[in-house]
């Protein structure tokens, strides 16, 4: 079982290790980072870099495809040979996945035209631009698609797609083996559930500079 996920600067790191601790476990499974090119990759936060063994030029086709979110999605967007490339690795994999805003890219590539798809809140707009129909749900599957909603949401979509690719029971064992048994301090972790207060701290977060690094 092949899952390769490409990195990009920038890139969200629940997005990436939510996902892998996951996939990693299922027997038989192979998780591959490649990115633009060979070498270091850094992370959104800053402090958190991820050497990358190849280049994604190097790959051929895989059994999943996982995409990322993050700052990275602009660079992947505007990388009109990577585009190309998702669209190649698409038409052989069993599953074409995306946490977060990484369904930007595919919808970008032109694998979510007609489709019900999920992604960052903050990504809503942007993903109906590319003809798919949003939905605030944690994780949508269409057929070989699935989409999965803000960073924490990308372990629920490896726990679907583990079961898909395995069973049920061995997905609920990874799940036990990691404790994956949210309990949340605090109710506010949709837009349908924070308060004003909670969305305004967000947009000023979102312009505070980080430190790390």
């Amino acid at each position: 079982m092949d899952i390769v996920i490409p990195l990009y600067d920038d890139y969200e790191p629940l997005d990436v290790v939510g996902p892998y601790e996951v996939l990693a476990y299922m027997p038989g499974a192979s998780v591959r980072f490649v990115g633009a090119e060979k070498g270091p990759v850094k992370d959104a936060l800053g402090s958190l870099p991820t050497y990358v063994p190849a280049a994604y030029s190097e790959v051929e086709h895989c059994d999943v495809l996982l995409i990322p979110g993050g700052g990275s999605v602009e660079a992947m967007v505007a990388d009109a040979d990577f585009l190309a490339w998702v669209r190649r690795m698409h038409g052989r994999t069993r599953f074409t996945t995306s946490v977060c805003t990484g369904s930007l890219v595919l919808g970008a590539a032109g694998l979510l035209k007609g489709l019900t798809a999920t992604t960052h809140w903050s990504g809503a707009e942007a993903l109906a631009s590319y003809g798919a129909v949003y939905t605030p749900q944690r994780t949508v599957r269409q057929g070989r698609v699935i989409t999965s909603a803000g960073v924490s949401s990308g372990i629920d979509m490896a726990l679907t797609l583990a079961a898909l690719l395995t069973d049920e029971v061995t997905a609920q064992a990874i799940q036990l083996w990691i404790e994956y048994d949210p309990q949340p301090p605090f109710d506010s972790g949709s837009l349908a559930k924070a308060s004003d207060a909670v969305k305004k701290r967000v947009f000023e977060l979102g312009k505070e500079p980080l430190h790390n690094g």
